[in-house]
């Protein structure tokens, strides 16, 4: 640095002075480092003066750096810079995990046109006239409707005309409903109230708005309830919601014998058909109480205008069938009764005349046709012939559209958590099943003594609380239990158990009727006939 030093500040020198004046330098210096260490060397100063001249302004940046950091450091230790800090952070992060906040200005645009293109209808390049109100509206927001575009960009004489009259012919639209809808039309987000949720529904529909049709739908299964779910499921299967329909099946298998209500009952009608043939319905103890429940239905079916507590509905419909019954003839052979033979078909009468107090009732009620009950007797009493003396040990595989159709529907309902032991009611072939709750355990036990094997019996369970809280199902399942042999059906997670717990089973003792199996005899003569 010294060399190059010299050049920069000699430059006026010639070449021979400069190698002159280096070598001088060089040889001095050599000379300095002879002498001792804390002697004074004048070239020493001399140098260190130059060097400050040719180090000032990198010292100067050095120093402005210091300085700024020293600054920051204080900055950062301010109190005052750390309350700004706490108090626009959150800010900050409420901008970053939600950026809808810096559309603010977005969203008050979009108010502003519902506003002032809709609402107060400025700029209106045309008319729409229905239900005795009218609404100054814009074509050009108007084509977002399949309805309109088709009407407008077509040979339709509506295409010029500046006022049209629009003709409605669904009941369920209102003059809301097409307030909601064209208002839909000139902003993003649409407010459906469940009360409301049909007529818009329907509006919709009329004016083919597809993403409107699909939020009704979202709304209408957000909020089946008892009230809601009958309307909910007649007005989905009017506008093709196939969705909402399903969802409401489903509420009502789930809460039909658990939830009974005497409104829910008159609103029914016939959708009552779909949910007594299911093997999905929620059966509330045994397959007697479906068909109690059938009785009640078809008494506020024929008697619209009954009005009263949920206990007393039983109690009215016996005395009344009492008094409308006649003697010879079943009620559903009568002209007032003949309408709901389709619906009483399905009650699965096999598993009622099992139990003798029940038999009785059916005997006694003279509501089914004698041939019914004549060909399920004789069904079962075959059944029991070939359990006996045919080695019937129930069926061999998992068939499930036999299961559906031919298995025994039982539930209970366990109401707090605890220690449960309960049997269903009925002769079962000898199958004495005792079913237990204890620690989140769901038990079978063959409860016996003396009786033969078990017979292999399908099974299927599912665990679920009102509005379908949770779920679990065992699927189909082949059984075999020995004497007194308990098998752990299920075991649940008790981070998703509460209380009530409502327990349904499906059970298949016995071959189904439609499994023709050859007899013994048969079995012994067919070798024969192909020797």
């Amino acid at each position: 640095m010294g060399s190059l030093g010299s050049r920069f500040q000699s430059p006026s020198q010639g070449p021979e002075e400069a190698i002159e004046g280096t070598s001088t330098s060089r040889k001095h210096s050599c000379e300095c480092k002879k002498r001792k260490r804390n002697a004074q060397c004048d070239c020493d100063s001399e140098q260190e003066d130059d060097d400050a001249l040719l180090d000032t302004p990198r010292r100067q940046d050095r120093s402005l750096i210091n300085n700024i950091k020293y600054v920051v450091k204080n900055i950062f230790q301010s109190p005052v810079f750390r309350l700004t800090l706490a108090l626009f952070f959150p800010l900050l992060c409420l901008c970053v995990c939600f950026p809808n906040l810096r559309r603010k200005k977005l969203k008050s645009t979009s108010r502003y046109i519902y506003q002032t293109l809709f609402l107060n209808g400025e700029n209106s390049d045309i008319c729409i006239s229905a239900l005795g109100q009218e609404w100054n509206l814009h074509k050009v927001y108007l084509c977002q409707s399949g309805y309109f575009s088709s009407m407008f960009s077509g040979s339709w004489k509506e295409s010029n005309m500046m006022e049209i009259n629009l003709e409605i012919p669904d009941q369920n639209i209102d003059t809301e409903a097409l307030q909601v809808v064209f208002g839909s039309l000139y902003r993003d987000d649409v407010l459906i109230k469940p009360s409301k949720v049909v007529s818009i529904l329907a509006a919709a529909c009329m004016l083919q708005l597809d993403g409107l049709i699909q939020q009704c739908g979202e709304t209408m299964k957000e909020n089946i309830s008892v009230k809601t779910v009958c309307g909910y499921y007649a007005c989905a299967s009017i506008y093709g919601l196939d969705s909402v329909m399903k969802k409401c099946l489903e509420w009502l298998l789930n809460n039909l014998m658990t939830h009974q209500n005497v409104d829910l009952m008159k609103e029914l009608g016939f959708i009552m058909e779909q949910l007594i043939q299911s093997s999905d319905l929620f059966v509330m103890q045994v397959e007697m109480d479906v068909y109690t429940a059938l009785k009640k239905w078809m008494f506020l079916q024929l008697n619209p205008l009954w009005d009263g507590p949920i206990k007393q509905l039983l109690a009215d419909a016996d005395a009344w069938l009492c008094k409308h019954l006649c003697e010879k003839e079943p009620f559903l052979s009568t002209d007032e009764g003949a309408p709901f033979c389709s619906v009483f078909k399905y009650v699965r009468l096999q598993y009622i005349i099992n139990d003798l107090a029940s038999a009785r009732i059916l005997e006694r009620d003279n509501i089914l046709p004698p041939d019914w009950l004549t060909s399920v007797y004789k069904n079962q009493w075959f059944a029991m012939l070939r359990t006996e003396f045919d080695n019937d040990n129930g069926p061999q595989e998992a068939n499930r559209e036999e299961f559906e159709l031919s298995s025994m529907r039982c539930g209970r309902k366990l109401t707090k958590d605890g220690d449960y032991c309960w049997r269903w009611t009925g002769f079962n072939f000898g199958f004495d099943l005792l079913v237990t709750y204890t620690n989140r355990f769901i038990v079978f036990k063959r409860n016996t003594l003396s009786q033969n094997e078990l017979s292999e019996a399908s099974k299927h369970f599912k665990v679920n609380r009102g509005k379908l809280v949770c779920s679990r199902s065992t699927g189909y399942q082949l059984l075999t239990l020995e004497k007194d042999q308990e098998y752990v059906v299920m075991n649940l997670d008790s981070r998703l158990l509460s209380f009530p717990l409502y327990v349904c089973c499906n059970f298949l003792y016995t071959s189904p009727q439609s499994d023709n199996r050859p007899d013994s005899s048969e079995q012994e003569s067919a070798p024969r006939s192909l020797s």
